[in-house]
């Protein structure tokens, strides 16, 4: 069983940075995409990034390009998500999901339809 733990949410001040981490563990499969996604309060959740099994392919939701930095260490099977010039509106629940590649080299997809396995989420709060 899939199992994603995020970590390294908390309280920043706009302008701050944060990275967030996703641990990831129980793959049948030996490739994998990772997806961040976030959830405000009162909103829909969205799709941030998505890395796939490999590490060379990204893709950013348009509002979060050259902010937000997507990597992973598959030698540790995590996921980071470093995030700088936060601003309020930044202020979500972030969640971490995967699904199955068929290859190293297949790409990620952002729409969340794709993802079967979500973690428990991290919060992110960006005030002063």
């Amino acid at each position: 069983q899939v199992q994603l733990v995020e970590s390294g949410g908390g309280l920043v001040q706009p302008g701050g940075s944060l990275r967030l981490s996703c641990a990831a563990s129980g793959f049948t499969s030996d490739y994998y995409a990772i997806g961040w996604f976030r959830q405000a309060p009162g909103k829909e959740r969205e799709a941030v990034s998505c890395i796939n099994s490999n590490g060379g392919g990204t893709h950013y939701a348009d509002s979060m390009k050259g902010r937000f930095t997507i990597s992973r260490d598959n030698a540790k099977n995590t996921v980071y998500l470093q995030m700088s010039g936060l601003k309020p509106e930044d202020t979500a629940v972030y969640y971490c999901a995967s699904f199955r590649l068929l290859a190293p080299q297949a790409i990620c997809l952002l729409p969340r339809w794709h993802y079967d396995s979500w973690g428990q989420g991290t919060q992110v709060t960006v005030s002063s």
